[in-house]
């Protein structure tokens, strides 16, 4: 007996390796490989019940709506990412060319400023300390110097990087959509020849992982849109209490970066707080550090209880799974590993697998 219950655990943790191998080169190399074709299919799909409504009432050939339907889509999408795309390039230019400026109109003064402050505590304890300070108020204005330098090299140097690979970004592109044209004309086609190929026995098991995949995708969506609703209604109070104009507008654009797992809140506020020290503003930069530690404890408590009861995880296993993911794989892992979980879950619950007890 104890024989078997070791070979059943043994079993299960190989089970369980096999999957998290899966699922990890799916996320790390497939899904990169066959991003295009992955794309086009997602697209394909969410344009097939629109497609069959308008085919049914207006009474043409569903693949003509079809193809239609996908050329508006692309044609939308493609006006808004180009006018969103100038915006942002012409934001990113501004913000390269005014960094110099910057650094010697409003940083260098402030530094001067704090420094001269400094000096003179400095000077009524020990003059004798004055040179050692001043040789070391010169190297840090010459390293700030080379900082904001580098800084604006890196930054022209990354859009020319994206820039040299727009070639074979145009080329998945045009692969995009064709595929897009290809899988919504013969989406039903498609559709059968794939679930012919799966054994009976598994086909209803793909079809409770696709539905549960699909369901929980939306719920994950809804969640993250609940906790950045929740962080836009903080920064909102924090800069309306603090002063600072055009509080919605800024706290909007905040509450968005917020979900990159990376950078996030703190991508803006750290800098803007630094920034708003040395410039000895020290109340905005006190109430802005105040606000950011107010907002980063809220979404690590709020996070991992949100998602969590929403895909069924508890919130130990859910904040695992945020951390992993999103240091792995980014936002895909942000999305991918408490889904995959709670997918495993759901799967033993219903005894399509049995992973645990």
């Amino acid at each position: 007996m104890e024989y078997q219950r070791q070979k059943r655990f043994i079993i299960n943790v190989l089970f369980i390796a096999l999957i998290a191998l899966l699922v990890y080169v799916t996320l790390e190399y497939a899904l990169k490989l066959f991003s295009p074709f992955l794309i086009a299919f997602i697209v394909a799909y969410s344009l097939r019940r629109p497609s069959r409504f308008l085919a049914r009432s207006i009474g043409l050939p569903y693949k003509l709506i079809a193809l239609l339907m996908v050329l508006l889509f692309y044609c939308t999408i493609g006006v808004l990412i180009s006018l969103l795309g100038v915006k942002l390039i012409s934001a990113i230019a501004d913000f390269v060319s005014s960094l110099p400026p910057f650094y010697k109109d409003q940083i260098v003064p402030s530094l001067s400023s704090f420094y001269g402050e400094i000096e003179e505590a400095v000077s009524r304890m020990d003059p004798t300390l004055i040179p050692v300070l001043n040789d070391l108020f010169t190297q840090l204005i010459q390293s700030i110097g080379e900082l904001i330098s580098n800084l604006s090299v890196k930054i022209v140097a990354v859009i020319s990087g994206y820039a040299s690979s727009l070639p074979i970004l145009f080329i998945r592109l045009v692969i995009m959509l064709i595929s897009t044209f290809f899988i919504a004309a013969d989406y039903d086609m498609l559709i059968g020849f794939a679930a012919r190929q799966i054994p009976d026995r598994f086909r209803d098991l793909m079809r409770e992982i696709k539905r549960y995949v699909v369901g929980t995708l939306f719920v994950c969506i809804r969640s993250y849109a609940l906790i950045m609703s929740i962080t836009f209604i903080e920064l909102s109070i924090g800069f309306t209490i603090i002063g600072i104009g055009k509080p919605l507008l800024i706290a909007v654009l905040i509450a968005l970066f917020d979900i990159l797992p990376v950078l996030g809140t703190g991508g803006i506020m750290v800098p803007w707080i630094v920034i708003s020290a040395i410039q000895s503003n020290y109340s905005l930069a006190l109430g802005l550090l105040i606000l950011y530690m107010v907002i980063t404890i809220v979404r690590n408590i709020i996070e991992p209880k949100i998602v969590g009861s929403q895909i069924g995880l508890h919130p130990v296993v859910t904040l695992v799974s945020l951390f992993v993911g999103a240091q792995l794989f980014g936002v895909i892992g942000l999305f991918g590993f408490p889904i995959t979980l709670s997918l495993l879950r759901h799967l033993n619950e219903t005894g399509a697998i049995k992973l645990f007890k």
